[in-house]
């Protein structure tokens, strides 16, 4: 995955803008429904791509200027109605100059929005005002009841992302991604249109146009907030323009810098510093995968192989404060986001690519889905799941034991490698067998025992010896009477 700065494109959103109540004036908007949105992304895919340009007055807005530029109160879309949302919208930026168009849909039909330097109370001389009318927006945020902060935001390529039930950001969600595991090939297809749809108090319908080099699509987001968070039904028409190598379905993007298990390349005074710490998969089996996240040496893709995955997601399972002592962006507070196909996905694999970074600005990790057949060009693909924005610990592990906590170190040898996980959840008195398996590497010793003073926790002591400069890939379960009774942990050691 390219090193693209998401936090940067996302810094905008202390910068409130302000949508104009006026639109264009017209006697009859144009009828919108979700089919014809689907004819227009496979006529576009039938046309060369064109790149949208940046527009000229973007690269004067830095994020200082964002940041002087605020949002009038009185001009936000909607609100008006008790416990309504209201939309609020980003301006261009050197992170973002290339404009989106949005439209309002009302009874079957959509009205394009105009945007106007008034609606910023901003300095003399700030570039957010000087931008001219319908100079276009970069995206737009949805705002809760309160107006305290947003619950959804779009901004930057595909890009979009939730707060945790807690009001905290974390990861973003993308619609596609293209080659991300292939260095140097990653594309970016850009939403390059979108349509909002008032559906409740607390609920929004977005609809989007997706378009690349290499692909087009229609999406449609039916959006709500409630009190354990944000939950969208997503539904997507997708159209190849050309021959894809690595198509990514239902991607997430986060960041990992370090946590307890290596301590040694973390520079930063805080224990800890992540948005996410572990890929959890759901096989169609009722086997529960999970996969601590690891800050890699090298570029690194791990795939796991599936038919029918219940779900997947990367999870920020970790929610102790103490772990990260962040008193200003609580990585404790953090969101999961779990995704579930509505529909039978067949087979492919749920991949997990992640590069090396050494600061907390660069999103280093995208999870994603990719189908075991490749994608044709001009042929459709539809695609129905949903997206969950929670604090879930253990969406795919219901009824087992999960993994608490990870450690690494030196065994008793120099060449000698320690894993230590432990697994919370274990029933009290109960003695489950220890399964191991390695790949590149040999078992030196193994031990389990429950942490004495520590209700449920269960702790796993391995040394292993990895295989020459390589990665040994270690997996590992709790099992009585050979059936499952934890999650099944894989982790890379060495390399």
């Amino acid at each position: 995955m390219t090193q693209i700065d998401r936090r940067a494109m996302i810094a905008a959103t202390g910068a409130a803008l302000l949508l104009p109540r006026a639109l264009h004036a017209q006697t009859q908007p144009p009828p919108f429904s979700w089919e014809r949105l689907i004819g227009q992304a496979q006529r576009l895919a039938r046309a060369p791509f064109a790149e949208t340009p940046a527009h000229p007055g973007a690269a004067k807005i830095d994020y200082t200027a964002l940041h002087e530029a605020r949002f009038r109160e009185e001009r936000t879309l909607w609100g008006d109605l008790p416990g309504d949302t209201g939309i609020r919208f980003f301006p261009l930026s050197a992170t973002a100059p290339q404009p989106v168009e949005i439209a309002i849909i009302e009874q079957g039909r959509a009205t394009p929005l105009r945007y106007d330097p008034a609606m910023f109370d901003a300095p003399a001389g700030n570039p957010v005002t000087a931008l001219p009318p319908g100079a276009g927006f970069a995206g737009f945020r949805i705002m809760n009841a309160a107006r305290d902060g947003d619950w959804l935001s779009y901004l930057g390529a595909s890009y979009f992302r939730a707060p945790s039930p807690q009001k905290q950001f974390g990861l973003s969600a993308r619609a596609v991604t293209i080659n991300t595991g292939i260095q140097g090939r990653e594309e970016f297809p850009r939403f390059t249109h979108f349509w909002l749809e008032r559906t409740g108090p607390s609920s929004v319908t977005i609809f989007a146009l997706l378009d690349g080099a290499s692909i087009t699509g229609a999406f449609r987001f039916v959006s709500r907030l409630d009190k354990d968070g944000v939950r969208q039904d997503v539904t997507a028409a997708l159209f190849p323009r050309r021959a894809i190598p690595e198509l990514g379905l239902m991607p997430m993007t986060s960041m990992f810098w370090y946590d307890q298990a290596d301590r040694t390349i973390g520079t930063d005074w805080r224990p800890e510093i992540h948005d996410s710490d572990l890929l959890s998969i759901a096989s169609a089996d009722g086997t529960a995968h999970a996969r601590p996240i690891v800050n890699p040496t090298a570029p690194m893709v791990s795939a796991f192989a599936e038919r029918d995955p219940k779900g997947f997601g990367l999870l920020q399972r970790d929610r102790d404060f103490d772990h990260y002592q962040d008193d200003g962006v609580f990585y404790d507070r953090r969101p999961s986001l779990w995704a579930t196909p509505a529909r039978p996905l067949g087979a492919g694999e749920v991949r997990l690519y992640a590069f090396p970074t050494d600061s907390e600005y660069t999103d280093n990790l995208a999870a994603y889905w990719t189908p075991a057949a490749a994608p044709v060009p001009g042929k459709r693909i539809d695609l129905s799941y949903k997206l969950d924005w929670t604090a879930d610990r253990s969406p795919a592990a219901t009824g087992m034991a999960i993994v608490e906590n990870v450690w690494r170190g030196r065994g008793d040898q120099p060449d000698i490698a320690r894993l230590v996980v432990d697994f919370a959840g274990v029933a009290e008195g109960s003695k489950p067998d220890l399964w191991v398996d390695i790949a590149n590497g040999t078992l030196v010793k193994q031990a389990g025992y429950p942490v004495l003073g520590r209700k449920g926790l269960y702790r796993t002591v391995l040394d292993l010896r990895p295989n020459g400069n390589g990665v040994a890939d270690v997996r590992l379960q709790l099992r009585a009477s050979g059936r499952a009774v934890s999650e099944y942990v894989h982790y890379p050691v060495g390399g």
